[in-house]
């Protein structure tokens, strides 16, 4: 190890952690069938069949055995393959060209689904391109079943390990050993990837997007999914250094699950509340295991998505029923169906749009369409009794959209209370601010509404505008530019002028950086992914409310994000334990 060379490489961190082990490097050997003529096309047509009915069959089995293992939300992603081994576009496309070509299998499986691939690789949105990954995923299982090859399984690795591979599909990462898999890399992926999800679900260390690797099998390796760093033959210096790293990761985790079933309070007693965002029902259980007090941002879309068409109001209930129940009376806050912009639905038909992220999404799109918007208002308002929800509108920008959405809900709780249906006499209703006008507006707002989350992942790009997708102007993503601090300055006023609290659900909010600020500038809630809850907690701890006070007060009169994080960097370290 210490005669090789040491190479480095940098990708995406999409779950968090380190590993030190051997490479195994997993290379899929891209099969390209030749074109055949085939005598009997009839034949050959019951030959794919038999293999799709086949594939469908290792599916089930994968599907069950994700379901036991990670739980239901991650088993919808088998769903999803099994929905496309099912959809007439893809199957009997392959079947009529074996049978109008007289065509081998092989190939007519190959054409057919590298034509999908390509066309969802081509397209912007992000989550279509990882659609891709799941149409090769379940025709490479077909073309397997159809050659009379075994289906890779990484479940039998022994050795402890960290795998490298071009990509991993949902059911490679589903099946992982995870008492020898230490880490995953890819070269190709993005955070949202199912693979990446599988990964951050699973609690495995993971790298995507880090470009052409040139390491083999049984070569070491050290994973850094904090900072997205891969090194392949590390030196005894940069070992040394991340073992160390390792276990002070390992103690930290350690030390902060000692937090998980305090309150949050700064060092002189100023109050906040720690909430988590969750986008599936498998959340909820790290929202309790991570010592969060409650669901600040609870995103509905996954009920609408990867399936055949709308949920029913039933099964929305359900589900909400259940998450209020697990929750046990602490506050969820759960958005109203957010679809638009960057999310789309295969079975919705959406106008084709220049700017989707400006056009008709959210709120927007739930008044085009009423009746989806009142199925789901009614869900949540007949699971209301079974805990401590909190409604709160996407996407609002002028006061008529709020009076609008809210008359909504009041018209369906009066025809609920008419059937006899308990409705909760105690519920929030609430809005997003994610547009700046609504920001400038919060004082007229603050009147009307219950409470404000600000969604500042929105609120920044449309400040700024600029797409915080395009890597051109990302350098404009700036969440502690004083524009935006006055902005959130205002809306905290406004509310806590009427009585009112306001909560935070955008990324910012589980910043280290931007936590102190956000406490100076009176922020009572901080929403976060589950996993940042516990070190969120032990910031806040560490702070003193009264002092951060006049450090965001200052901060306001900065004219950049760089002046700003610099001076509360100063003031902080010049502070130490007095802060």
């Amino acid at each position: 190890m210490v005669n090789m060379v040491t190479k480095q490489w940098k990708g995406i961190a999409a779950s968090p952690g380190y590993a030190i082990a051997p490479a195994y490097r997993l290379d899929k050997q891209l099969y390209l069938p030749e074109r055949q003529t085939v005598a009997n096309p009839l034949e050959e047509q019951i030959r794919f069949k038999a293999a799709l009915a086949s594939a469908v069959e290792q599916l089930e089995v994968i599907r069950q055995s994700t379901l036991e293992r990670l739980g239901p939300e991650k088993a919808e992603i088998f769903e999803g393959h099994l929905l496309l081994l099912r959809d007439p576009e893809l199957v009997d496309t392959i079947i009529d060209n074996i049978g109008r070509e007289s065509m081998n299998a092989e190939f007519a499986l190959y054409e057919v689904s590298q034509m999908f691939i390509e066309m969802f690789m081509s397209m912007d949105n992000e989550l279509l391109r990882a659609r891709a990954v799941d149409i090769r995923d379940v025709s490479d299982r077909i073309m397997n079943k159809l050659r009379g090859v075994s289906n890779i399984d990484l479940a039998t690795l022994t050795e402890q390990c960290v795998i490298i591979a071009e990509d991993l599909t949902p059911s490679d990462t589903s099946s992982l050993n995870l008492d020898v898999v230490k880490g995953i890399v890819s070269e190709v992926g993005s955070r949202t990837s199912h693979s990446a999800i599988m990964a951050r679900s699973l609690g495995i260390p993971a790298i995507v997007g880090a470009g052409p690797l040139d390491i083999n099998s049984d070569s070491y390796v050290i994973l850094d999914a904090i900072e997205g760093v891969v090194i392949v033959h590390p030196t005894e210096e940069q070992l040394l250094e991340y073992q160390e790293k390792l276990k002070q990761y390992e103690l930290q985790r350690a030390e902060y699950h000692k937090l998980k079933d305090l309150p949050t309070f700064t060092k002189d007693g100023h109050q906040v509340e720690l909430a988590a965002n969750i986008g599936n029902l498998e959340d909820v259980q790290k929202v309790l295991d991570n010592g969060a007090e409650g669901i600040g941002l609870f995103r509905t879309e996954f009920l609408y998505m990867d399936r055949g068409g709308f949920p029913s109001e039933n099964e929305q209930y359900e589900v909400y029923k259940h998450v209020l129940l697990k929750m046990d009376n602490k506050p969820v806050v759960i958005r109203t169906l957010d679809i638009g912009g960057d999310k789309e639905l295969s079975y919705m038909e959406l106008p084709k749009e220049s700017n989707p992220f400006l056009g008709l999404r959210a709120l927007r799109l739930c008044f085009k369409h009423e009746e989806l918007f009142r199925i789901q208002l009614r869900a949540l308002l007949r699971a209301s009794i079974h805990g401590n929800l909190k409604i709160m509108f996407p996407m609002i920008a002028v006061i008529e959209e709020w009076r609008k959405a809210k008359s909504i809900v009041l018209e369906e709780k009066l025809k609920l209370q008419e059937q006899g249906v308990a409705v909760s006499e105690m519920l929030e209703i609430g809005m997003m601010v994610e547009i700046p006008a609504a920001a400038l507006s919060a004082d007229i707002f603050a009147r009307e509404v219950d409470f404000f989350s600000i969604g500042t992942n929105d609120l920044i790009q449309y400040t700024m505008a600029a797409d915080r997708m395009n890597e051109a102007v990302t350098y404009l993503y700036q969440p502690c530019h004083p524009t935006l601090l006055k902005l959130i300055k205002m809306v905290i006023d406004a509310a806590s002028k009427e009585g009112k609290w306001v909560g935070m659900c955008g990324e910012m909010a589980g910043d280290p950086t931007a936590i102190p600020l956000l406490i100076g500038l009176g922020l009572h809630e901080f929403s976060m992914s589950a996993s940042s809850i516990l070190p969120a907690r032990q910031i806040i701890g560490d702070h003193n409310y009264q002092k951060l006070v006049p450090i965001a007060t200052q901060a306001l009169t900065l004219s950049s994000q760089q002046e700003v994080l610099q001076y509360v960097t100063e003031y902080i370290e010049e502070m130490g334990s007095d802060l």
